[in-house]
């Protein structure tokens, strides 16, 4: 399989946000839409066979800690192996293009890690093991990919998934408030994400204000959940590998 990037952060949305995270981000994407942040994950990456990208996920999971006894000879206390990240997420680009990724997540999963996965909602994710998070996108208007959402993913997911969508004016709004209604989102999974597309650095797109969704959400009354990218805030928001 081809990996753009493994590395170690917090999760910086949805409702793990703010814990710290192992990220697999895979490389490819089919999508393209007009706000990606990521597109330095559509092409390159390194090929890395399964159990490599579960050895490197192991090594930044795993700290030290100090143990209640001590080493023979120096009366000091030994460090023992833990693990401090049990939460890993597969990210992309998009990671279900590539085959290997179910095995990826069978292992991780049967390693006892909790496995998210990030997905655009184009690719069907009933093949993935149920116990893997699905966050799963559908693409508004202003992305410039709508209608790629395959409607079986509504059958596919359950009370321990998430959709999310990406808002960037009042248009993307409308739309997923009717989407969520039409489709009684939120009484299928364990939460609806709105969350606005942030400025892009290099003034490529305009950004949603968070308050005008906000606003948006409260008068409208709807059971979502406002979504906004925490790693932006810690770290520059084209900064890679967080």
């Amino acid at each position: 399989m081809f990996i753009t990037e493994i590395f170690k952060s917090i999760q910086g949305e949805g409702t793990r946000a703010g814990l710290p995270c192992v990220f697999v981000r895979l490389t490819g994407c089919n999508l393209r839409c007009t706000w990606c942040d990521t597109a330095y994950a559509f092409h390159g990456g390194k090929k890395m066979s399964v159990d490599e990208v579960m050895e490197r996920v192991e090594e930044l999971a795993t700290g030290e800690e100090k143990s209640a006894g001590g080493t023979p000879f120096q009366g000091k206390p030994a460090l023992q192996k833990v693990r401090a990240v049990p939460l890993v997420e597969l990210t992309g680009g998009e990671p279900l293009l590539q085959e290997e990724i179910y095995l990826l997540a069978e292992k991780l999963v049967a390693a006892g890690y909790t496995v998210m996965i990030e997905t655009s909602g184009e690719k069907f994710v009933g093949r993935l093991p149920r116990e893997v998070i699905k966050i799963v996108d559908v693409k508004c208007p202003d992305s410039g990919e709508a209608d790629t959402f395959e409607m079986k993913n509504l059958e596919a997911v359950g009370e321990n998934d998430e959709i999310k969508f990406v808002i960037s004016s009042r248009k993307d709004y409308e739309f997923a408030r009717k989407f969520t209604r039409e489709h009684g989102l939120s009484e299928k999974v364990k939460q609806v994400l709105f969350s606005p597309v942030f400025d892009d650095p290099e003034g490529k797109w305009k950004g949603l204000e968070p308050r005008q969704l906000v606003e948006w959400m409260l008068e409208d009354g709807l059971a979502v959940r406002l979504g906004l990218q925490l790693h932006k805030f810690v770290w520059h928001p084209a900064t890679k590998g967080v």
